[in-house]
């Protein structure tokens, strides 16, 4: 394990206070705060390094350019990609998944293609899928949650037909925190011969990905959960699916060749990056992977599933307490939506706000799993490699004490 004290030295904004108070942040799942190394980086690059990356030959440009091109090695090793070439650069994960969806329904997609989605998934992989059925007639199929917040896997099973072109699914619910089967879900998919994209966003930065052992054909997550800056993602997808998909935009830099008469794209993964990149957020990114990897995801996991544990532990000890999603702290990554009597979540929130204790509330851009659930929305605490049991009892007596207040 790591030295926490050492870790949070790192982290700057933790030892602020707020409302004079010292501040305990457990909006992780909405976004991680950066250690010094990844801003300084940034900066580093910003004053000294800063030019266009590709096609320049001054020296600047180059020097830009190498960082930008080892911060996609960086991630091609950080999930295990075979190919740096399947790497592609976004805005995050929301763009990855708009692109992948956008791009393959054009190419696979007609009137009456269905793709497979989950109860549980981020809006990110509901409403492209909508766009898509609005346009090209595709329908969407949605595998059913049990009440344990695990996804019913009998009825996934049986959703296959002729018309399915692609499974795409969360590999962790940022609402509830269930850790879905993506390997029994990507196996199930294959045998049909179709295609899965998982959306790893709140899965890369808790434990490790390997996305040659998953056999997903897309994987995508975005640099700002994982400690490295925002509008910065990634979208991971195997050349036998980009090679055959069209370009999710047109501009510079995806091209080989443009007249006026016909454009030969470039090759992968540029054909998908259009427009110059945020090369600066790409060496971030790589910084912020290099910081995870020397602290081991491993080490990271444990520490995240220790303060998973001990805080249903002391959640549940408060009378009125429900905390959705499964019950076994062993099947949550991290994350606690919960509800106290009838208070309602965004007063839960704002009192704990002015205790100095930030964490989410509302329906978490899962709009249909609330409605599953049969709540308007719901409070929010999530852990991160920085945060400590001692700041868990912060949270406690916190609640405690808004319970006191209703």
């Amino acid at each position: 394990m790591y030295d926490i004290n050492k870790v949070r030295e790192d982290f700057p904004i933790l030892s602020r206070t707020v409302y004079g108070r010292p501040l305990v942040y457990f909006d992780n799942a909405a976004t991680t705060q950066k250690p010094r190394c990844v801003v300084e980086a940034m900066t580093e690059e910003y004053y000294n390094v800063n030019a266009n990356v590709h096609r320049g030959v001054h020296y600047l440009s180059q020097q830009a350019t190498d960082l930008h091109e080892q911060a996609r090695e960086t991630v091609r090793k950080f999930i295990n990609a075979p190919s740096a070439s399947e790497v592609i650069f976004t805005r995050g994960t929301t763009e990855s998944a708009n692109l992948v969806v956008s791009s393959f329904a054009e190419a696979f997609m007609s009137e009456g293609d269905e793709v497979i989605i989950s109860t549980v998934e981020h809006h990110s992989n509901i409403v492209p899928w909508q766009l898509q059925a609005a346009k090209r007639g595709i329908a969407i199929r949605v595998i059913p949650m049990n009440d344990d917040g695990s996804l019913d896997m009998e009825a996934y099973a049986a959703m296959f037909n002729e018309r399915t072109k692609i499974v795409s699914v969360t590999h962790v619910s940022n609402v509830l925190g269930s850790i879905n089967p993506v390997e029994q879900i990507i196996s199930i998919a294959h045998a049909h011969d179709i295609p899965v994209m998982i959306d790893g966003a709140q899965s890369t930065p808790h434990f490790a990905v390997d996305v040659q052992a998953l056999d997903c054909d897309f994987f995508t997550f975005s640099g700002h959960k994982i400690y490295g800056p925002t509008g910065i993602g990634v979208l991971y997808g195997k050349e036998k699916w980009l090679d055959r998909m069209p370009p999710y935009q047109g501009g510079g830099e995806m091209i080989e060749s443009v007249t006026f008469e016909r454009t030969v794209f470039e090759r992968l993964p540029f054909k998908f990056e259009a427009g110059t990149p945020d090369y600066v957020a790409t060496h971030g990114l790589a910084k912020a992977l290099d910081y995870v990897s020397a602290l081991g995801m491993d080490n990271i996991a444990k520490h995240e599933a220790d303060l998973t544990r001990y805080a249903m532990e002391r959640m549940m000890q408060i009378d009125g307490m429900r905390i959705f999603g499964p019950q076994n702290p062993d099947m949550k990554d991290a994350v606690i939506s919960f509800q106290l009597r009838d208070i309602h979540h965004l007063d839960m929130g704002t009192l704990l706000d002015r205790l100095g204790i930030a964490i989410r509330t509302g329906h978490h851009c899962a709009q249909p799993l609330m409605d599953r659930l049969g709540v308007a929305g719901t409070a929010r605490a999530s852990f991160a490699l920085y945060n400590t049991r001692e700041e868990i009892d912060i949270m406690i007596a916190g609640i405690e004490r808004v319970s006191k207040m209703f």
